[in-house]
């Protein structure tokens, strides 16, 4: 993606150099980290594997999942997202550090989905997230639904941002019910459509 080069917020609390995809995160004893987002490479299966626990262990507030009797959550679709064609997964890291993934899927018929997004609680209301879900609009343009559920007040409020941030000429809401899970509440649904532009942070 072009770049618009760097730019740091009033506060001084985090920069972002569009065209080499990275940002940087002032944490409380001043010191700025970069953070990257990078597609998947064969050899990170092992370390999506264990994020993937993370993410599984979240969600499972929500949806009421528990662990099998080994300790660990089933791996849901993992094993189809790194298989799809059609599917593409990024991490995202802080320096070295591993601190989120994301699977974008619809790559060759759009609409595009946001299929999976996590990043680590250490580093959440810290702008990793924003950054790293305003990346991949940036990178994959186009149609988008984006999916979350209302009973995860967080990812609710996060998504309406994000998608307010980045389209700007407004986006649409549907609730759709979950597919062969009548017993779940419906998911939230965001439709909007993004163009190849610049994205700097407010």
């Amino acid at each position: 993606m072009e770049g618009a080069g760097g730019r740091e917020s009033a506060n001084g609390s985090w920069t972002l150099h569009v065209g080499r995809c990275v940002l940087a995160i002032r944490h409380h004893d001043g010191v700025l980290n970069p953070v990257t987002l990078r597609p998947f490479q064969p050899d990170d299966l092992p370390l999506v594997e264990r994020l993937w626990q993370l993410y599984r262990h979240d969600l499972s507030e929500f949806r009421g999942m528990l662990p099998d009797d080994t300790g660990q959550f089933a791996p849901g679709r993992l094993p189809t997202y790194l298989d799809d064609p059609d599917s593409s997964g990024y991490l995202f890291h802080q320096d070295t550090r591993p601190v989120g993934f994301a699977f974008v899927s619809g790559l060759a018929i759009q609409p595009l989905h946001i299929s999976e997004f996590f990043v680590v609680r250490a580093v959440r209301r810290s702008g990793v997230g924003r950054f790293a879900a305003r990346e991949l609009f940036a990178r994959h343009t186009g149609a988008w639904e984006v999916a979350f559920q209302e009973e995860n007040p967080g990812a609710a409020r996060f998504w309406r941002r994000v998608a307010a941030e980045v389209c700007p000429t407004g986006y649409r809401e549907e609730r759709r019910a979950v597919p062969d899970k009548p017993h779940l509440p419906p998911d939230t649904w965001l439709l909007l459509t993004t163009s190849a532009r610049p994205i700097s942070p407010r």
